[in-house]
C-alpha cells in the first residue's frame, strides 16, 4: 500500500490514494491551528508534512502535499491566513512549496532506512531544512528583505517549534503506519 510499509499483492491504489488525502486534509486542519505572525504564521502545518512524508513515504507524501497547494492554487483558502491563490504569491509562497519538497525528503530518507527513531528524527530535521530553503528565497524576494532579516523573521523563530514537531512526527509514524496497516486487514 504505502512505500515505507512492507509492500504486498493486495496493495490497492484505493488504499495509496485514501493516506494521500487523509494527508492532505490533515494539513488543512493544521493551517487552521496558526498563531498570527509577521510575515509568516506559526501553524501545525511543518507536523503535517512531516507525518505525511514519514508515513506515505516520499512519492505519497509529497503528493498529499501538492494535492494541498494546488487547492490554494485553484483559488481554495485552506492556507493558515485564508488567502487562497494570493498565499503563493506573498511571503508564505516559497514555504508551500516547500511543503512538496520537505514531505518527500523526510519520506524518501525514511525509506531508504528510518527502522529507528533517531533515524526518523534526523529525516524530519531534513525536511524541515529543506521547507526552510525553499521558503526564506521567497521571504526574501516577497518582502524586499535582507538574507539576515527574513531568516530572523522567517526561520529565527520557527527553529525549536519545528525540531519539536520533527520530534512528534517520527514518533507518530510507527503509530500511523500501523493504523494504516490494521485498516487496510
Amino acid at each position: 500500500m504505502l512505500r515505507t510499509l512492507p509492500y504486498t499483492r493486495d496493495t490497492r491504489l484505493t488504499w495509496r490514494l485514501v493516506g494521500i488525502a487523509v494527508f492532505t486534509l490533515v494539513t488543512i486542519v493544521a493551517a487552521r491551528l496558526s498563531i498570527p505572525m509577521d510575515p509568516v504564521p506559526f501553524t501545525l502545518q511543518p507536523l503535517a508534512v512531516l507525518l505525511a512524508g514519514l508515513v506515505l513515504g516520499g512519492r505519497d507524501g509529497a503528493l498529499s502535499q501538492l494535492a494541498y497547494v494546488a487547492l490554494i492554487a485553484a483559488g481554495l483558502p485552506v492556507d493558515a491566513n485564508m488567502l487562497g491563490q494570493a498565499a503563493l504569491y506573498g511571503p508564505t509562497g516559497g514555504y508551500l512549496p516547500g511543503f512538496i519538497a520537505g514531505a518527500f525528503t523526510a519520506g524518501w530518507l525514511a525509506e531508504q532506512s528510518a527502522n529507528r527513531m533517531w533515524q526518523r528524527l534526523l529525516a524530519g530535521i531534513a525536511g524541515i531544512l529543506v521547507i526552510y530553503l525553499i521558503g526564506l528565497p521567497v521571504l526574501m524576494l516577497a518582502r524586499g528583505l535582507p538574507f539576515d532579516s527574513a531568516f530572523a523573521f522567517g526561520v529565527a523563530p520557527f527553529l525549536l517549534p519545528d525540531l519539536a514537531k520533527a520530534l512528534i512526527a517520527a514518533g507518530l509514524t510507527e503509530g500511523g503506519r500501523a493504523l494504516l496497516l490494521r485498516k487496510r486487514s
